[in-house]
């Protein structure tokens, strides 16, 4: 079963410390550093992620881009996040496909959960960030542990040889 992840990402910038700290600082900041955190979400989940952003004010219509294969879409002129998350949630929602929705928004939870998606916090979505971010970490050093120290295995005396041979003391 496919499973896609719609992020409000206003939202979710304001109620993650980090991101709300980087955001007082410089908003596109804050909007880059989401998008990398969804890129490896989406990266060791395998889930696609798509990011909303609100342009309620902004004139023009409706922006999309890919980055790091993350979706990522500005709403058009005059359309909130929720109006355009909302729209997204009800055109994904099929038998073979489960739409998780990240906000914190209760309103927004209610109306997603009652078209058939399901809804994962801000808080939740941080947790899960968390246990991700250290299974990357994990991962990463066991690689780093398995490396061998030079391309072509050595003996131990070999090796021995060789660094007395580099260190000019043969």
């Amino acid at each position: 079963m496919k499973t896609i992840l719609v992020v409000d990402g206003y939202n979710i910038i304001g109620a993650w410390p980090d991101l709300k700290r980087l955001r007082d600082l410089d908003l596109a900041a804050a909007r880059d550093r989401l998008i990398d955190m969804m890129a490896e979400y989406q990266g060791f989940s395998g889930h696609q992620v798509i990011i909303v952003f609100d342009a309620y004010f902004v004139q023009g219509t409706e922006k999309k881009y890919n980055n790091s294969k993350v979706e990522v879409i500005f709403t058009k002129e005059n359309e909130t996040a929720d109006e355009r998350i909302e729209r997204l949630a009800s055109e994904l929602i099929k038998i073979n496909t489960r739409v998780y929705v990240a906000t914190s928004d209760y309103t927004e939870q209610r109306t997603i959960f009652a078209q058939g998606a399901y809804r994962k916090s801000a808080r939740e979505l941080l947790q899960e960030m968390g246990y991700i971010q250290k299974e990357i970490d994990k991962k990463l050093n066991e690689k780093i542990e398995k490396r061998p120290s030079s391309r072509i295995q050595l003996s131990r005396e070999v090796s021995e040889i060789f660094e007395k041979w580099r260190r000019g003391n043969l």
